[in-house]
């Protein structure tokens, strides 16, 4: 069964847009332009692979399906804090995202040590960890869904689909 339909479009205006069907048929979405058009896909998706992978129903798209908002992930936060999957998840995301964006390529151990150091900075408690076999298939995974977005034409959407439970 899946529990949230995930649709990416690139829209003909060069903007792009998420949105999160869940089986209830609600809907949350949020639209970017400019600079965060290009980012933004590439996180969302990078948040998929790093949820489907590690088995994550607690990360960005479970708290989705459980009733968050798009725009329930930053300042105020109204739904509170992150739980710590769901904080855990944005730890890797965020770390691969400053991977992509410096060409540089972490190993588990290189994560560790930055995840540790961050952790220790925002006063989390939080263990982080990840094998190397984690983040080459999260880096497998998240290739794939980079490939298949660069194939969306313009005005076209790539759809996902997301379980809590696999």
């Amino acid at each position: 069964m899946t529990d949230l339909t995930i649709e990416l479009k690139k829209k003909t205006d060069g903007s792009t847009a998420l949105s999160c069907t869940r089986a209830d048929g609600t809907v949350t979405w949020q639209h970017h332009t400019g600079p965060q058009a290009q980012f933004f896909p590439l996180h969302d998706l990078t948040h998929y692979a790093v949820e489907t992978v590690l088995g994550q129903r607690r990360g960005f798209y479970g708290l989705v399906v459980g009733g968050w908002s798009v725009t329930d992930f930053g300042k105020p936060w109204p739904k509170g804090p992150l739980p710590s999957e769901a904080l855990a998840a944005e730890l890797i995301v965020g770390f691969l995202d400053t991977e992509r964006a410096s060409m540089a390529r972490w190993t588990a151990a290189d994560f560790a040590q930055h995840a540790a150091i961050y952790l220790a900075q925002q006063g989390h408690d939080l263990a982080c960890e990840l094998t190397d076999g984690d983040l080459g298939r999260i880096r497998g995974k998240r290739s794939k869904l980079f490939e298949r977005w660069s194939e969306v034409a313009f005005g076209e959407s790539l759809v996902l689909e997301f379980s809590r439970v696999p």
